[in-house]
């Protein structure tokens, strides 16, 4: 099932919802138990849609990532290599919470002949960023 299919399926629900009342009510069913149902079921298709979102965007990302990868086997001498759709691969590693994977790849990029200062502090400042909110998950659970 595609997006529009979704948005359709919801729009039905939410144009359904107060003849469904009304129906029930006629019907001698009380309103509570039928808005419950039907909130219910509209809880469920939002949170069936936000799965599957989620899930797109982390697959937008993995692709990212892979393109990223493939670029810098192939000019691993060239800073631009780096950058998939203006964004490093550092960076995309940090949002997949590859944080040791990141550090390598920043140290690799910082290296480079080519690489821009101001980048390199970016990426390590994120990095870490990263680490620093690990570090306090962790106090956390402990």
């Amino acid at each position: 099932m595609n997006y529009a299919a979704t948005l359709a399926v919801l729009v039905v629900l939410a144009f359904c919802f107060p003849l469904t009342v009304r129906l029930g009510a006629q019907l001698g069913v009380p309103e509570v138990y039928t808005a419950s149902a039907l909130g219910a079921l509209l809880t469920f298709a939002l949170a069936a849609y936000l799965v599957r979102w989620q899930v797109g965007r982390h697959a937008v990302t993995l692709e990212r990532l892979a393109r990223a990868r493939a670029q810098v086997a192939a000019e691993p001498d060239n800073p631009r290599a780096y950058f998939v759709q203006g964004e490093h691969l550092g960076m995309v590693l940090l949002r997949l919470d590859r944080r040791r994977e990141a550090a390598e790849v920043i140290d690799r990029y910082a290296r480079l002949g080519g690489a821009r200062e101001g980048e390199i502090v970016a990426l390590r400042e994120a990095l870490s960023n990263a680490e620093r909110r690990q570090r306090r998950a962790q106090g956390r659970e402990a």
